[in-house]
């Protein structure tokens, strides 16, 4: 069975409409939204709202690790065009999300395996999906006589996305799957290896969960995402093969296998 893998979309609407090409199951992890473009600041929602030269400051901030700094400057930029009010920024932020979701599901092949990313926002995703798009987030799957378990979303942390989970609430859905042989999710095990991205210079955040989940339960793979440019895409631990199935946004094919 080949499986045609992506994650990390961020708004590549045209280059998804043929990742499904010459595969048995096409499955996405998730990070359909694109916020922010570090390769291309005059790309993404906030380009839109504030111009590239705030974009491009923004990044330097976050990659600089200046979270406060850059928290400063995101209020600020939001009062030069007149919006003060948390639940104005939310609106307009929506807006913009529910633009690219318009666009991006309408593009995605069908039918198609979805889980979550941590800037993806699950409740206004069934306005928006395809009726064979299956979303599976804490759910296992009986696929080509295996066990495919997804669980979707990111860590709490201080970019502050939209869908981040409680280390001890991810844990407990993750572990509530049980054995799989397959093991779908949008973050990576905790390694340094495989969460440092080089382009950004940071570590972002993998789970200490998937690496004890790995280390019971060995399934056969583990496929995720969520660091654009790790310093490891792939690696074992025990008898699991961890892949980072790419940063679909810059490759613009999918990671493809048979299993």
């Amino acid at each position: 069975m080949r499986l045609n893998i992506v994650s990390d979309v961020h708004g590549a609407t045209h280059a998804i409409k043929s990742a499904a090409q010459d595969c048995d199951v096409f499955i996405c992890l998730g990070d359909l939204i694109l916020f922010l473009d570090y390769d291309e600041p005059e790309q993404g929602i906030y380009a839109q709202l504030f111009g590239v030269d705030y974009a491009k400051t923004y990044i330097s901030l976050r990659t600089a690790n200046r979270f406060d700094e850059a928290r400063e400057f995101s209020a600020n930029a939001w009062r030069g065009i007149g919006v003060t009010d948390q639940q104005e920024r939310a609106r307009v932020l929506q807006e913009k999300v529910r633009e690219q979701y318009e666009v991006m599901f309408a593009a995605i092949p069908t039918p198609a395996l979805l889980t979550y990313g941590n800037v993806d926002v699950p409740a206004l995703w069934p306005e928006y999906l395809l009726p064979q798009h299956r979303v599976l987030d804490g759910e296992v799957i009986q696929m080509n006589g295996q066990k495919w378990g997804f669980l979707g979303g990111g860590l709490t942390s201080p970019m502050r996305t939209p869908y981040e989970l409680e280390p001890e609430v991810y844990a407990e859905k993750l572990f509530g799957l049980g054995p799989v042989d397959i093991l779908f999710t949008h973050i990576p095990p905790l390694n340094p290896l495989l969460n440092y991205d080089t382009v950004a210079r940071r570590f972002e955040i993998g789970s200490g969960a998937i690496t004890s989940y790995i280390e019971k339960f060995s399934p056969k793979y583990h496929f995720f995402g969520h660091v654009h440019q790790p310093q490891r895409s792939r690696m074992r631990i025990g008898e699991t093969e961890c892949i980072n199935v790419g940063h679909f946004h810059s490759r613009k094919v999918p990671f493809t296998i048979d299993v």
